[in-house]
């Protein structure tokens, strides 16, 4: 099976969209492709839960199909939404001091994209 890593570090909704967009468009085509969300990205996530948020129907569709592989753990902390993701029971990735590491995904085989 083919497999994706997406980093996110953008926190532009405009930006983001894409992310939510391709990681389904991969999921219906039987490409593994899991978010990762890093850096300003990780401020999206308090407003991807409001149900008035132009994302919210695919941030919810996208958790549904298991396609958030998590959130960086030092920058949830240090930007405030830790407590928004462990809400949410997003996985917090820290295996690179306190950071998800990419280097382990490209072991496992991802090809890593990032926006």
């Amino acid at each position: 099976m083919e497999k994706a890593i997406l980093f996110v570090f953008n926190p532009d909704p405009m930006c983001f969209i894409h992310v939510l967009l391709n990681a389904l468009d991969m999921k219906s085509k039987g490409v593994e492709g899991n978010i990762v969300m890093e850096g300003g990205s990780v401020k999206l996530i308090p407003e991807l839960a409001k149900e008035d948020h132009m994302l919210h129907k695919l941030w919810t569709e996208a958790k549904e199909k298991n396609l958030i592989e998590g959130v960086c753990k030092a920058c949830a902390n240090k930007l405030g939404t830790l407590d928004a993701a462990l809400a949410q029971d997003l996985s917090l990735l820290d295996d690179m001091s306190g950071h998800p590491s990419m280097t382990a995904y490209r072991k496992q085989g991802y090809e890593l994209i990032t926006f």
